[in-house]
């Protein structure tokens, strides 16, 4: 007899069906599994014979063979757990294969019997509902797939609790789904005193989901500027929730079955290596710019990245995916993120400020800058300096305007895209590009023989060119105007600055 259980295996975050065939013969005692797993997979076996033996079930002294079909997809993590159990207990006879017909098994076990959290349980459980199928999952994380909307859905604590449950026929109450909290942002605009072209900068990049740059010495209020972007930000859509509660999930880092309802907001260090930072390594996990999406990516520290590092985003800043490619699979992950970067403008930070320079100006910015490649530095948006603030500026500057004014604008201008671009299925301006462009822009004659002059005198690239009209797009749907004038594409201009100590 072969007991057969479904399950899932992942390839980034889509779910791929995996059934689990259990067959036990007569033949030398042994216990094998097959079907590409890996060490994690492998050792499986161990796990779920100490789990059988703590209720008091022991393997038959048989040949018993465990197949992951289908064979050539690679299985990774402790998941099939669970699922190999529920198989061996269908052909022991003590459990039916008709009771797991349409039901999703997955979960992790203890050597005790109970049953652990695992990575991946929302789009498991999205993919069993989608095919009108049961859903079993560990009990800590019943909140979590309960999200799916899925109605059969049953969490147990341990296997004996799911033998009592399918052999003794025990109600489980089902999971609800945890608690969607929007927690009020502490960080403020106006606490930023002075930096008034800074602050416009990042409100434009906000309302337009453009890239941005800033520079400026240490000290110079780069980083409270990056930390306060998120809340000039509009609240994740219902749909924009599940794609990155989904990627948070496969990368196990959704706690107590809550969504992720804010838009995250990652911040790396300068030491992260290109597997953390795009996705990958042995088990192709998710990177920082993939836990990004639908957020923030802020690199600070911009040229202490590794070149090798900053080139890998330059694809995912174009097509908003990233691909990750291994000998034994390849995995695409969602990475829409809007990329923030603080960087000084040397290595000691004050190059061009008198007395403060080191005996190497402007020779250290140069070597300092080079670290960025052009084709990177030609993806941001909007470069802006941010010099340093006086003491006694400090003191007399006023309050600015609050993050809740500037968002309340952003919203407007963001509206105004999503309406002007709702036919070509994008929502930014950030997002528009060749014939879409060309259609939505409207900029009148003055702006357009402006910027035809200035691309000529700055040797804008037809990528820089490109993004000069973004920006002035979005710099004109915050001044609530439907033609680009002159006066948005000289903003725009004045904010593809080429960086200091570069020709």
């Amino acid at each position: 007899m072969v007991a057969r259980i479904a399950t899932v295996a992942f390839q980034g975050i889509d779910v791929l069906p995996i059934t689990t065939e259990v067959h036990i013969a007569n033949g030398l005692p042994a216990f094998t599994i097959v079907g590409l797993p890996d060490k994690a997979v492998g050792e499986s076996k161990e796990r779920v014979r100490a789990a059988l033996g703590s209720i008091g079930l022991a393997l038959p002294t048989k040949r018993i063979t465990v197949n992951l079909a289908p064979a050539d997809v690679l299985k990774e993590g402790s998941h099939f757990d669970l699922p190999i159990a529920v198989g061996l207990l269908c052909a022991m006879g003590i459990l039916t294969n008709e009771q797991f017909e349409k039901v999703w098994v997955m979960g992790e076990l203890g050597l005790d019997g109970r049953i652990a959290p695992v990575a991946g349980v929302l789009p498991a459980a999205v993919a069993a509902t989608a095919e009108n199928a049961g859903f079993v999952c560990p009990a800590v994380q019943g909140a979590e797939a309960a999200w799916s909307g899925n109605q059969n859905i049953i969490a147990p604590t341990s296997l004996s609790e799911l033998l009592l449950c399918f052999k003794e026929g025990k109600t489980l109450p089902p999971p609800l789904p945890g608690r969607i909290q929007n927690e009020p942002s502490l960080l403020d605009m106006k606490e930023i005193r002075g930096q008034e072209n800074a602050k416009r900068a990042a409100e434009i990049a906000a309302a337009g989901g453009h890239n941005l740059l800033m520079i400026g010495p240490p000290g110079s209020g780069k980083s409270m500027l990056a930390q306060r972007i998120s809340g000039l930000l509009p609240s994740l859509t219902t749909k924009e929730i599940l794609e990155v509660s989904m990627i948070h999930s496969v990368a196990g880092l959704l706690k107590d079955g809550n969504l992720i309802t804010q838009r995250p907001f990652r911040a790396p260090h300068h030491s992260a290596s290109i597997p953390a930072l795009i996705g990958g390594g042995q088990k192709a996990k998710p990177g920082e710019i993939s836990l990004a999406h639908n957020g923030i990516l802020f690199l600070d520290e911009l040229p202490e990245f590794s070149r090798v590092a900053l080139d890998s985003l330059r694809q995912p800043l174009e097509t908003g995916e990233v691909s990750v490619a291994r000998v034994s699979m390849h995995v695409t992950y969602p990475a829409r993120f809007q990329l923030i970067a603080a960087m000084n403008p040397c290595r000691c930070g004050y190059l061009g400020i008198n007395g403060q320079e080191c005996s190497r100006a402007p020779k250290c910015g140069e070597d300092y800058q080079a670290r960025i490649s052009g084709p990177l530095f030609d993806r941001i948006d909007l470069h802006v300096e941010v010099p340093a603030v006086a003491p006694w500026d400090l003191a007399k500057a006023q309050e600015g305007e609050s993050s809740s004014v500037i968002a309340a604008r952003v919203a407007e201008a963001l509206e105004r895209q999503k309406h002007r671009y709702k036919q070509y299925g994008i929502t930014k301006n950030a997002q528009s590009s060749g014939s879409v462009l060309e259609q939505t822009a409207h900029l009148n004659a003055q702006a357009s023989d402006l910027l035809i002059k200035a691309a000529e005198k700055m040797r804008l690239s037809a990528r820089g060119y490109h993004r000069v009209v973004r920006v002035a797009r979005t710099i004109a749907d915050l001044a609530g105007q439907n033609e680009v004038s002159s006066v948005h594409i000289a903003e725009a201009l004045s904010y593809r600055r080429i960086l200091h100590g570069r020709e």
